[in-house]
């Protein structure tokens, strides 16, 4: 594969306030039933990035995983539809960290999974808000395949990827579609040590 097949985009040096400003209440309220994801997002924190660095534009799509790795850890599960836009399923973290190496194998440059302050930085690309695109979820249809507009219609699988709006850094699917993994280890004190 070369770039050209894992479009991507730098993302600048930077600092900016990781985790959410929301108590657990007021996450509770909006997430009810996930408020357990975001309970432990605190407190928020000053983090530097600094150094730039390259995040792929979307999710690693199915295509890119069998051309990378010759597999499909997706064929034969639940909650999948297949193609090759469609974001790759079933794929654990050492599978993931095998994948950017083989990737970067096959390449020549070095490929590596983001740490949770750059992906939370490059999803946040600049803001502020509790989305990359503000504090408003009444726009996040527009962003994200999430409960609403994919779950709960009966589409109750992983989305083709850059079919919402991308973030300020043009990337797609930050919000929704599928977890990314990241390269740390997760930790329920991260955000009162880190």
């Amino acid at each position: 594969p070369h770039l050209r097949f894992m479009p991507r985009k730098r993302i600048p040096a930077g600092a900016f306030l990781m985790g959410s400003g929301k108590s657990a209440a007021e996450i509770a309220r909006l997430f009810a039933s996930q408020a357990e994801y975001y309970d432990d997002e605190h407190p928020q924190h000053r983090v530097k990035i600094t150094k730039p660095f390259y995040l792929q534009t979307t999710e690693v799509t199915q295509g890119q995983w069998s051309a990378v790795m010759g597999t499909t850890p997706w064929k034969g599960e639940d909650y999948v539809k297949e193609g090759a836009d469609y974001a790759a399923t079933y794929v654990s973290w050492d599978d993931a960290v095998a994948y950017c190496r083989k990737l970067s194998a096959k390449d020549g440059r070095k490929y590596r999974l983001p740490t949770e302050a750059e992906w939370e930085y490059a999803c946040r690309a600049g803001t502020k808000t509790m989305y990359g695109f503000g504090d408003s979820a009444a726009r996040l249809s527009d962003h994200a395949w999430y409960d609403k507009n994919a779950w709960d219609i009966d589409e109750k699988y992983a989305h083709r990827v850059g079919q919402k709006k991308p973030n300020a850094f043009g990337l797609y699917d930050m919000h929704g579609n599928v977890y990314e993994w990241c390269q740390d280890r997760y930790g329920e004190d991260y955000y009162k040590t880190s």
